[in-house]
């Protein structure tokens, strides 16, 4: 059988070991005779696997002791509605920085909450590529209770690797596509939320990452299922939590941890991100028109020189073991996301194919 590569931007794919692993516990988890899908989320074997799941995750990100960590419902768009209710207060004014369609969408939902000041900070390069302002030109209101950016846009293939500095007005990131695959420092932050099917595990979880200081100021029409404070109290767990998505979360964070942590994992992800770049920019058959400085790592949008041949280029990759290339059908073309399970020979394959291609058909 072909080896296939998973390049979907989301529900992407898992590493092979935490599959693996996963797969041999389905019906017998820790000797229980039973899978993990049907303990009780009290029980204290899943609440142990739980708390092992927090550590591994604070470990990975070196997050300081006045965080909390919290493994909600809802995914990135529950916490679109999240972040107002739990952060205005009673302010009425939230910032938020428009990079693509994630920030866009976040705004859709903040507007039924909050006065939302929206800065465009798309620009085009000299060369006509898609740039980004400096974060010195965001016009931050010191007035607001909070500002909130997406640091990399999936759709778009642009990340912001930069943080921006904010005052006293606490910074929020949607982080669903790069979490993970760089290191951060979390004390910039006052709230980082990332759904987790990108490189976490699969979808329906969301982790959320808030300084204690924002949290217990919730409007009272707050459900309380995504008040932070409940989450706190409650240890996630309010009510049953998506117990088997939590539980691959964790084996994912292990597996990070094999690989050295973040640190590694960044020098695997830049090597990765620019074999395909590196294979785009050399050929006049394929473009990306994303200026480098603010190229994604994670989600790599390409076209080619002729769009007839994009059904041929989908189909001949599928049968060649490359799938889910299609582009988001607002900007077309072809997206590879290559996140952290991605391995060097997915990329490498991909490089391959497109290589034969272009000699086929151009």
């Amino acid at each position: 059988m072909t080896k296939i590569y998973n390049f979907c931007a989301g529900p992407a794919m898992l590493p092979e070991a935490v599959m693996q692993q996963a797969q041999s516990e389905f019906c017998n988890w820790q000797g229980s005779g039973v899978s993990v899908m049907e303990v009780s989320h009290r029980s204290p074997e899943y609440v142990a696997m739980a708390k092992q799941a927090e550590l591994d995750l604070r470990e990975l990100m070196a997050i300081p002791d006045n965080y909390k960590v919290l493994f909600c419902h809802g995914g990135g768009r529950g916490q679109f509605a999240a972040v107002p209710f739990n952060l205005l207060g009673d302010k009425l004014d939230a910032d938020y920085i428009l990079t693509g369609q994630w920030s866009k969408s976040a705004v859709v939902e903040a507007k039924k909450h909050a006065r939302i000041h929206e800065t465009n900070i798309m620009r085009t390069t000299e060369d006509g590529k898609i740039g980004v302002k400096s974060s010195d030109d965001w016009n931050v209101n010191a007035g607001s209770a909070y500002v909130h950016y997406c640091p990399n846009e999936t759709i778009e293939g642009i990340e912001i690797f930069d943080v921006p500095e904010t005052g006293v007005v606490p910074l929020v990131a949607d982080m669903s596509s790069t979490i993970l695959s760089r290191p951060i420092d979390v004390s910039k932050f006052g709230v980082i939320y990332a759904g987790a099917q990108k490189n976490i595990g699969p979808s329906g979880l969301s982790i959320v990452i808030v300084r204690d200081d924002l949290i217990g100021h919730a409007r009272q029409t707050i459900p309380s299922i995504f008040d932070y404070q409940v989450q706190t109290d409650f240890d996630s767990m309010y009510n049953t939590p998506p117990t088997y998505s939590w539980y691959l979360a964790g084996l994912v964070f292990k597996w990070l941890l094999a690989q050295g942590g973040i640190a590694a994992v960044e020098k695997n992800n830049i090597a990765k991100a620019e074999l395909l770049y590196n294979a785009i920019d050399s050929s006049s058959f394929y473009s990306n028109n994303v200026d480098a400085s603010v190229r994604s790592r994670m989600n790599i949008p390409f076209t080619l020189a002729d769009d007839s041949l994009n059904e041929t280029f989908l189909s001949e990759s599928k049968a060649a073991g490359l799938v889910t290339l299609k582009g988001h059908k607002l900007v077309g073309g072809m997206r590879a996301s290559i996140y952290n399970a991605m391995p060097i020979e997915g990329v490498q394959a991909l490089v391959d194919f497109m290589a034969v291609f272009e000699k086929k058909y151009a």
